[in-house]
């Protein structure tokens, strides 16, 4: 099995280098981080993750507390955050294990899950923030981050929804549209941010929102949200435009429209919200979140909380960007 001595040897410096260098410590150069990383890989070298726990007192594991009940993994948004957190992880040396209540077949807590496997930390996404025992996890002092949801003394990483929401409505307003529905999802703190900013914007903006306008339906439910069009194509003056939930929801409004003999956009505008790659095929208008650099950061900010449990807890809120597409018409012209 190869060693740091023999990776120092081969680089010609001391152990006490290559182990500062293959923990990207700051007292090592660029250049020689990198020529240690390059020599470490050629070498085929492993840390031994048990010697390293022994002597930093970490399992160099993280959990993630990731219960969807709607759409789970198969959600793009989720799947896309998730996997650039493991990516993250995995470049500083972490390992992940999603929690749950059971232990050896025993229901449990996801408190005691966390401190039966005796992770480093934990991450929260998509999960009833409202459940006590996730309040319980998020409250219990352990190193703790959640993802678009914000506890009082936690940290938090947030998708821009209030950015979002201004994005999208600002931008129908530019292509002449005064007449916007809105399809919320579900009473969520997302939804919350993203009902404000639409009637924030609106209201900045002069809009009028009759009441009938802005519906409830539900995240990533195809059928609900072509109920919920129905609704809003049906009313005696119908909107020029609908904000749709997500982008795969808006399958289910823009069939309902297809489905009366109308176009997108030739009588109705559709705007969906994500960013996923199913938007781009279809050239649906959206608001795409950064998924990369949410998954990422979430990792960053954890680790700062593992590594130095003194800092106090903060909330990040990463921006993302408008994507026109073909849905959307422009009644200046």
């Amino acid at each position: 099995m190869v060693s740091i001595k023999d990776i120092a040897k081969e680089c010609k410096v001391s152990v006490a280098t290559v182990s500062k260098a293959l923990n990207d410590q700051s007292d090592i150069s660029a250049a020689t981080k990198e020529k240690v990383k390059k020599v470490a890989a050629r070498l085929g070298y492993t840390t031994n993750v048990a010697a390293r726990a022994l002597k930093t007192n970490k399992t160099y594991n993280i959990g993630i507390l990731f219960a969807d009940d709607r759409a789970g993994l198969s959600h793009e948004y989720f799947s896309i955050i998730l996997e650039n957190i493991q990516r993250e992880a995995e470049k500083y040396g972490y390992d992940i294990t999603f929690i749950n209540r059971s232990i050896a077949g025993k229901v449990t807590t996801y408190l005691k899950h966390v401190e039966y496997r005796n992770l480093d930390g934990c991450i929260i996404i998509s999960a009833d923030f409202s459940d006590p025992e996730i309040i319980e996890l998020a409250k219990s002092g352990h190193p703790v981050v959640t993802v678009d949801y914000v506890y009082e003394g936690c940290a938090a990483v947030l998708s821009d929804n209030t950015r979002g929401l201004d994005a999208i409505v600002r931008y129908l307003y530019s292509m002449g549209h005064r007449k916007i529905g809105f399809i919320y999802g579900d009473p969520t703190y997302v939804t919350r941010e993203r009902l404000g900013s639409f009637h924030g914007a609106c209201m900045q903006l002069g809009i009028a929102v009759p009441e009938e306008y802005v519906v409830q339906g539900h995240y990533h439910d195809i059928e609900d949200c072509r109920r919920t069009t129905a609704k809003l194509l049906d009313l005696p003056d119908p909107p020029t435009a609908i904000i749709f939930p997500d982008d795969y929801s808006s399958i289910g409004g823009q069939e309902e429209i297809a489905g009366r003999g109308l176009t997108i956009p030739g009588n109705i505008s559709a705007v969906g919200y994500d960013g996923i790659n199913m938007a781009r095929i279809t050239k649906l208008t959206t608001y795409e979140q950064n998924t990369k650099e949410l998954g990422q950061l979430t990792v960053r900010k954890l680790l700062q909380l593992i590594n130095e449990p003194d800092l106090p807890p903060e909330t990040a809120v990463v921006s993302g960007r408008m994507l026109e597409g073909r849905t959307v018409r422009d009644l200046n012209k």
